[in-house]
């Protein structure tokens, strides 16, 4: 068992996030979830019963949290989920799945799904070729990858690569 999980609050949407965030990653499951009590038990459970007051999941083997826990809090970008893809074609899966249904494109390969969480879906290679010691390349790479949403790897190596 991971030391940290993070847990996600959702106004009324966890069980159906869970279900859509486990589609769209490979070895993911729903662990559990247990839900509100009859709202007849406790005031603090009105117009809650049946939803989630404790879901488990995981996502590629990292683990998450979720629950319904009402309108109070909202997802901003103070916090994002970071994917590192492999190719051009993980970058483009994930941005099709994550931004569809009224997710948004951001920049950078930032984005929000349909929930409002926050993603960064970022190609390996970024890293490797921010890392150059060259900082005219490293510079210009910078400059492509500030004129993108979804990043698109052959235009930072071209970036790269220029002379």
């Amino acid at each position: 068992m991971q030391k940290i999980t993070a847990h996600l609050w959702f106004d009324n949407q966890a069980e159906e996030a869970m279900k859509f965030y486990t589609s769209v990653f490979k070895d993911s499951k729903i662990i559990g979830i247990q839900r509100y009590p009859d709202e007849s038990l406790d005031e603090h459970f009105k117009g809650m019963a049946g939803k989630v007051i404790h879901g488990v999941f995981e996502l590629a083997g990292q683990r998450f949290m979720a629950l319904d826990g009402g309108p109070m809090f909202k997802f901003n970008e103070a916090i994002s989920l970071y994917v590192e893809c492999e190719s051009q074609v993980e970058v483009d899966y994930f941005w099709e799945k994550l931004t569809a249904d009224g997710g948004e494109e951001s920049m950078c390969g930032w984005l929000k799904d349909k929930y409002g969480l926050s993603w960064q879906i970022v190609p390996k290679q970024l890293g490797e070729l921010m890392s150059d010691q060259d900082t005219e390349k490293t510079g210009r790479v910078t400059q492509a990858l500030m004129q993108m949403k979804k990043i698109d790897i052959a235009r930072l190596r071209q970036a790269y690569e220029q002379a």
